[in-house]
């Protein structure tokens, strides 16, 4: 698991749902949880909360990645690359801290990813998960 610290900056309640936009270091960041403040106690702005993805859910893009629709990026350098038959797990050094993303061992040689090379890991809003 992959786990950061942020701050909780703004909330958008619709239905059942909450749009969180937190700030982690610098770096805005968006989650969305099927909880309202009415439901969830932690769901305040200013509050401090633990930022969580699972390292199946960062994506690796190499080269601009700009265009595409994920807002959850974190621009770094890979530091460590363990590749087994099917998988591969990368660490990559970001600004906010190490982030660890698990792709198959087929990307890696597509991508030609090493270390020492720049990449953006991407997480998609609906699979970061809050814990107080």
């Amino acid at each position: 698991m992959n786990i950061l610290n942020g701050t909780i900056e703004k909330l958008t309640v619709s239905g059942s749902l909450t749009l969180i936009n937190l700030k982690v270091q610098h770096l805005p960041i968006t989650a969305i949880v099927i909880d309202t403040p009415k439901t969830a106690s932690y769901l305040k702005i200013g509050n401090s909360i633990s930022v969580v993805f699972k390292e199946t859910e960062v994506i690796i893009g190499k080269g601009n990645v700009d265009q595409i629709s994920m807002r959850n990026k974190f621009k770094g350098v890979i530091s460590k690359v363990e590749s087994k038959e099917l998988l591969s797990k990368l660490t990559i050094d970001t600004s906010v801290g190490k982030i660890s993303s698990i792709i198959t061992t087929n990307a890696v040689k597509q991508l030609e990813l090493e270390k020492g090379v720049e990449v953006t890991a991407m997480i998609k809003t609906n699979e970061i998960m809050l814990s107080e």
